[in-house]
């Protein structure tokens, strides 16, 4: 019984702290104040900037998350220790949660500046 409780309680909390997958990944809000004075030509290198990373991030989280549920299926099934090898990418998901808010206040800076007829 004891046993059983305790694989029950490593498996919750090892699927807890699993990385997140990009699209379960909140954005940060970021005022769009920011960049008030920033000229289109300025707005649009930004969003490029912020897509690039964002892009990579993307790839990063999604494999983690990937690679996660892998090893929490063998770590359950096979090996329990191998659970303890999972998440770790909190920083990645906090600076993804930041570069979605900077990529969405840049897009309502350059709405209001009606930057893409420029």
């Amino acid at each position: 019984m004891i046993k059983k409780l305790f694989v029950i309680f490593l498996c919750t909390s090892f699927i807890i702290s699993c990385s997140k997958a990009s699209k379960d990944i909140a954005a940060r809000y970021v005022s769009p104040e920011l960049y008030s004075d920033y000229s289109c030509d300025q707005v649009r290198k930004d969003m490029r900037r912020v897509s690039g990373r964002v892009s990579e991030l993307t790839g990063n989280l999604d494999g983690n998350k990937s690679k996660d549920n892998m090893t929490t299926t063998a770590g359950i099934i096979l090996f329990w220790p191998a659970l303890f090898f999972i998440g770790g990418t909190k920083e990645q998901e906090a600076e993804y949660a930041q570069l979605k808010g900077e990529f969405n206040a840049l897009e309502k800076v350059s709405i209001s500046k009606d930057c893409s007829n420029n």
